[in-house]
């Protein structure tokens, strides 16, 4: 099955929403399945990238109360910012934002999620042309898991220091650095999921930010790859691997309550071997 279509954008989004939310790469699974199928080329790389919209979506859709909430509540912390400065009078700035640091969380938090999409989406930006040319290869995809692998057997084995357990709790510097951390996610095989879990547990935090402009970008620069037809089939693809990927959150997040991400991690390394004994170096 090397055409795209209903039935090979159903395989993809199966596979995407298996793996969208767990430390093993959704994009490199996609490489790899596409390159068994002979699924491979320009309409390939579009497709691996843009059907994971629909698994991106599913996050947002299962945690919509938590961001309705928090987007609620950093509305009116920030009418309460604006407040206090047209009230200041000779009171410094410094002391005005350390206040709001510490009274407006969720204000805070989502600027440093904005802090912490910029590294990725400014490299993302500049590089996606040439990673999508250059790595979206099966030894690209080993190494890449082999490695992510070991990272996180690394920092599987030195944490006991987690600090923050609330989203509300993430500094700017921490989110940051997470943004860092996500950067290494846009080399194929490294995953999102993976590089903020561990950006986020070198910070002494727990899980993921999501990163949904990206994808969308991808979607626009590729309009002129996909043909009208093509748009059924994708469409497909993503409501698949929407349905599939709001099974898995539930069951992941359960799962890194009790556990550790050492499976994940063995599982990445076994593949990436894999992977140069099938595909060759």
């Amino acid at each position: 099955m090397n055409e795209w279509g209903p039935g090979l954008a159903t395989i993809l989004g199966i596979v995407e929403g298996l793996t969208e939310f767990l430390p093993v790469s959704s994009t490199g699974h996609l490489i790899l399945v596409g390159h068994f199928l002979g699924f491979e080329g320009d309409l390939a790389a579009s497709a691996d990238i843009s059907i994971q919209l629909g698994a991106i979506l599913a996050v947002i859709a299962y945690e919509r109360h938590k961001l309705l909430s928090m987007i609620g509540l950093a509305a009116r912390e920030q009418q309460n910012v604006s407040m206090m400065i047209r009230s200041r009078g000779t009171t410094p700035w410094l002391t005005i934002l350390r206040t709001s640091w510490a009274t407006h969380r969720n204000l805070w938090f989502l600027i440093g999620l904005g802090l912490a999409f910029l590294p990725a989406a400014a490299i993302g930006f500049l590089t996606h042309g040439w990673i999508k040319s250059h790595l979206f290869t099966p030894q690209t995809v080993a190494v890449s898991s082999i490695v992510g692998g070991l990272i996180i057997l690394a920092v599987e084995a030195r944490r006991d220091y987690a600090r923050i357990h609330q989203l509300e709790q993430v500094s700017l510097a921490s989110a940051f650095w997470i943004g860092i951390a996500q950067c290494a996610s846009l080399v194929p095989g490294m995953s999102r999921s993976g590089s903020t879990i561990i950006g986020g547990l070198f910070e002494g935090l727990d899980r993921k930010v999501a990163l949904i402009t990206a994808t969308c970008y991808q979607m626009w620069k590729s309009r002129d790859v996909f043909q009208q037809d093509d748009y059924l089939a994708l469409g497909i693809g993503m409501v698949v691997s929407f349905v599939v990927a709001w099974i898995v959150i539930a069951a992941f997040l359960s799962f890194v309550k009790k556990h550790t991400l050492r499976p994940f991690a063995y599982y990445r390394i076994l593949m990436g071997i894999a992977v140069f004994y099938i595909f060759g170096f």
